[in-house]
């Protein structure tokens, strides 16, 4: 199956609702990152996460960031979303293992942790990016954004996210979905949704049963006015270039970067969300060194 965003409104335009399948996305990331079970389940909710709030950008040049950050020792995860529902992102521990939570479940919410915060940061072309932040409530990730959405940003709002890890260490299935009450949503319509989430099967179990994104909303809203606005297909992108990261050595000042030059060595970096190696000779170096001191 194909991964695939939808986005759609419903009860007479007083419901939002985006819905996507990422297996393939978060397979191909948490390939890259080397991830155990416990720390898949973590970078791929995040990912999923990362896809679906990138959607919401208005503008295709607006990115946004989620890190969440609760003192486990999965350390911080983060992701970058963008507008076209292209993400990346990066996991401190990509080998934190736990044992199963109380549910049987992979702990992710252990594997986080429960004291820091979900941070969301968008970068929309101002001055100053917008940034939310509040304390984590449970650390399965899903919850904790429900909880950003209504508090932060005065929207009540449930999410789902899931991601099931097969027993060859890949991705079975992934993917979730954000259905956010908008003005005028009318309180019975609020009532029945809430009704249906609770009862409805896993998202992974949906998604294990063939479910696509479509499916899901139609499964969720079933008897309900729904108007299916577009699809797009979410991939995993690193947008990272040489460029960026001579820049990056440039910005660390000449104190540091004449250290890293007067020890004569070439310097590898790697991204940290596609870990591709970018390699720096000591004449390179000494380049970079003259282009700061010129200007």
């Amino acid at each position: 199956m194909k991964d695939k965003i939808v986005r759609a409104m419903a009860n007479n335009n007083t419901v939002r609702i985006i819905s996507a399948t990422t297996t393939n996305l978060v397979n191909e990331g948490i390939k890259m990152h080397e991830c155990t079970p416990t720390a898949a389940a973590a970078l791929g909710r995040m990912l999923t996460a990362g896809s679906l709030m990138g959607t919401m950008l208005k503008s295709e040049k607006d990115s946004l960031t989620i890190k969440i950050a609760g003192g486990g020792k999965a350390k911080s995860v983060i992701v970058v979303g963008h507008p076209d529902g292209s993400v990346k992102g990066y996991i401190g521990n990509s080998s934190i293992d736990l044992p199963p939570n109380s549910k049987g479940k992979l702990d992710v919410g252990g594997a986080i942790g429960r004291s820091g915060n979900l941070s969301v940061i968008k970068d929309m072309g101002l001055k100053e990016p917008y940034i939310g932040q509040v304390p984590i409530v449970t650390g399965e990730i899903g919850d904790d954004l429900a909880y950003y959405f209504t508090v932060s940003e005065q929207t009540p709002s449930a999410v789902g996210l899931g991601v099931l890890v097969d027993t060859d260490l890949t991705i079975k299935a992934a993917g979730g979905f954000i259905i956010q009450m908008m003005p005028g949503v009318q309180e019975d319509t609020v009532a029945l949704l809430e009704d249906r989430l609770k009862n409805i099967p896993s998202v992974t179990d949906m998604i294990s049963g063939g479910m696509d994104a479509q499916k899901i909303i139609e499964n969720i809203f079933e008897d309900i006015d729904l108007n299916i606005l577009d699809e797009m297909q979410p991939c995993y992108k690193c947008d990272c270039s040489r460029d960026r990261v001579e820049r990056a050595l440039i910005s660390i000042g000449v104190k540091d970067l004449s250290e890293i030059y007067e020890e004569g060595k070439t310097e590898e970096l790697k991204c940290n969300f596609c870990n591709k190696a970018y390699k720096f000779t000591h004449e390179q170096i000494g380049k970079l060194l003259n282009c700061i001191n010129n200007n």
